[in-house]
């Protein structure tokens, strides 16, 4: 069975169990797909509402959007849990002749460089969706508007998170070209995603009255 097609209280269980997966990269990819319904929530409550029909049609392309990378973040999930699957079969390898210890060292460079892939892609979809947010923010009904600042809380921790799940990938990677350049793509994943996050956050607690 997908991780995806569990129970939330199945899921929840094997997350706090000794199995593998899911981890910390599906736990972020999934609050992140929640952050984004939360989003798509807000859109079709303020769809249909007179108040905010001359906004409506710009809601309606921003739901179109958001339920692209709602089931992105969804699909991650699963692709973290294959992904570190592929670095743990590298640890079953033989390491007994210098060939062996050879072959395994390259395969696990290999696994590791596409562990970094599924991180990286929740981080940029996490970084998209809080730019859906923070429209949102704006033009959302004022009467659920609480659910874009918990929306963008959620994708805020998933692109942090996606951070920590890069990070200990890169700290086995050998290759500094590699490193540095996805030490470089993050920081300004998160620089320029953070920012608008925090200006979301602000915009909701002003109409909030807070």
């Amino acid at each position: 069975m997908m991780l995806i097609e569990k129970s939330c209280r199945e899921f929840v269980d094997v997350l706090a169990s000794r199995e593998p997966v899911p981890g910390g990269g599906g736990a972020a990819a999934l609050v992140g797909s929640i952050g984004m319904a939360l989003g798509n929530m807000v859109g079709n409550l303020t769809v249909g509402k007179e108040k905010y029909k001359d906004v409506e049609e710009e809601i309606k392309s921003i739901m179109e959007e958001a339920k692209v990378l709602q089931e992105k973040l969804l699909s991650l999930v699963d692709k973290d849990a294959e992904v570190f699957k592929d670095v743990a079969e590298v640890y079953k390898m033989p390491k007994g002749t210098e060939s062996e210890k050879k072959a395994r060292e390259e395969a696990m460079q290999a696994a590791l460089r596409k562990a970094c892939t599924v991180p990286l892609d929740i981080m940029k979809n996490a970084g998209e969706a809080i730019r859906l947010q923070r429209r949102l923010a704006d033009i959302g009904s004022k009467l659920a508007i609480s659910d874009v600042g918990v929306g963008v809380h959620c994708l805020k921790a998933a692109l942090l998170s996606g951070k920590l799940n890069v990070d200990i990938n890169l700290n086995g990677i050998k290759d500094e070209e590699f490193v540095k350049n996805c030490r470089q793509e993050m920081d300004i994943l998160i620089k320029n995603s953070i920012e608008i996050a925090d200006e979301t956050i602000c915009i909701v607690e002003r109409r909030l009255g807070s």
